[in-house]
């Protein structure tokens, strides 16, 4: 069988290999002992395969007898796999329009919106913006973030509670695993993502603002 141009830093492979004798591990993981280099390659190209040094510190060098370019992409798809598995949580801001005036309609999609990135795996900060005199009524921004914790007890839990901070109230929501998982169990043709914004939310700190007048 021609010798393959594919060559990684881990690996050689069949007229690569340069080392004799060198112990030889069979396509059935079989092992087929301490053997000359060129009968191993004999016998990888009976099989129609390759002849690929698995360990090359060991003494003598450790061999397999497999299809390589099958093997480069299963180790390929393991790598994607382990990276997607490995996503960085972010902590994802919602905020609830400019006021305490916001339509119901949008609240319920910010709310959607919010389900999808705690079913990624991210954490939410809910922000209720107040203006002006809204202010005085500040205890409505609160109970608009409870009503709204609530609306998370399948999936989530309470990071942090409903507080001030400046002119808005914020809240932070966490994922809950074995919440989630019992959720997308139970809901497999569910989608978890949400579509992203125009704009990537990101995690802010709302400073305090002047009175606005009126």
């Amino acid at each position: 069988m021609t010798a393959r141009d594919q060559q990684t830093r881990r690996e050689r492979i069949n007229d690569m290999i340069r080392f004799s004798p060198l112990r030889v591990i069979g396509p059935d993981n079989e092992q087929l002992g301490v053997i000359p280099l060129e009968e191993a390659k004999r016998l990888a190209q009976e099989a129609g395969l390759d002849l690929v040094e698995i360990s090359a510190d060991s003494r003598p060098p450790v061999c397999k007898i497999m299809d390589f370019g099958r093997y480069k992409y299963e180790q390929s798809k393991k790598e994607k796999r382990s990276a997607g598995g490995s996503k960085k949580s972010e902590l994802k801001e919602v905020r609830l329009g400019r006021s305490l005036k916001i339509d119901p309609h949008d609240v319920e999609i910010r709310v959607e919106q919010a389900r999808g990135f705690i079913l990624e795996g991210h954490k939410v900060q809910f922000v209720q913006p107040m203006r002006g005199r809204e202010f005085q009524y500040r205890e409505q921004g609160i109970a608009r973030l409870r009503e709204i914790e609530a609306r998370f007890a399948d999936i989530g839990k309470v990071e942090m509670p409903a507080k001030f901070t400046g002119r808005a109230v914020i809240m932070i929501i966490a994922g809950d695993r074995s919440k989630i998982m019992a959720y997308k169990k139970a809901h497999p043709s569910k989608k978890s993502a949400a579509s992203e914004p125009e704009t990537e939310p990101e995690t802010v700190e709302i400073e305090a603002e002047t009175t606005d007048q009126e």
